[in-house]
């Protein structure tokens, strides 16, 4: 099923002021503005607020989701792709952290539903890494997923409060620190 236009349209102006400027901080009202359209057709497609912010979750989750599916079939290089395209992606102007480490610094109820998109991208991401690593015949995989997800979780960080540019080298340098400890 396709999304309206106007569904995608709120969508849309929702996603670049909720990244921007925070989900609490943008009100309904702003984004029916910025939108460019009514109440009624804004609560038509979006019951509340939070079912808003899920939605643009789960936009921005499909959009990892497509570009994972470019990263090759081999699994340590795939991983390398994975650190070089999360590490440059803090270097991209207008960089603001992590939207999924964002919302749920937003929403600390772990019973929120906003809460239970960003579990479940991080389950989806820690799935990825974790079957690359045992397709490598690294021992415990889950565990050096977590590892490396706390790297990346630092770096997204970094790269938002501190230096950018650093933050891609030093990704790739410590997960492939990890990664080779696991292997000797």
């Amino acid at each position: 099923m396709t999304a309206s236009p106007v569904r995608t349209r709120i969508l849309d102006a929702a996603s670049v002021l909720f990244y921007a400027e925070g989900i609490r901080a943008v009100s309904a009202d702003r984004i029916i503005a910025e939108a460019g359209t009514s109440k009624v057709t804004f609560y038509r497609h979006f019951r509340t607020k939070e079912d808003l912010v899920v939605s643009y979750l789960q936009a921005q989750s499909a959009r990892v989701h497509a570009s994972a599916e470019q990263l090759s079939d081999d699994p340590c290089t795939g991983l390398l792709q994975l650190a070089e395209a999360m590490g440059a992606e803090t270097c991209v102007p207008g960089f603001r952290g992590c939207p999924f480490i964002n919302a749920a610094a937003e929403y600390p109820d772990a019973a929120s539903p906003v809460r239970a998109a960003v579990a479940e991208h991080r389950q989806w991401l820690h799935d990825l890494v974790s079957g690359r690593l045992a397709a490598m015949g690294l021992d415990d995989p889950d565990a050096l997923a977590d590892q490396l997800l706390m790297l990346r979780d630092g770096a997204m960080v970094h790269g938002y409060v501190a230096d950018p540019a650093a933050a891609a080298a030093a990704l790739t340098a410590a997960g492939r620190s990890l990664v080779a400890a696991r292997r000797d």
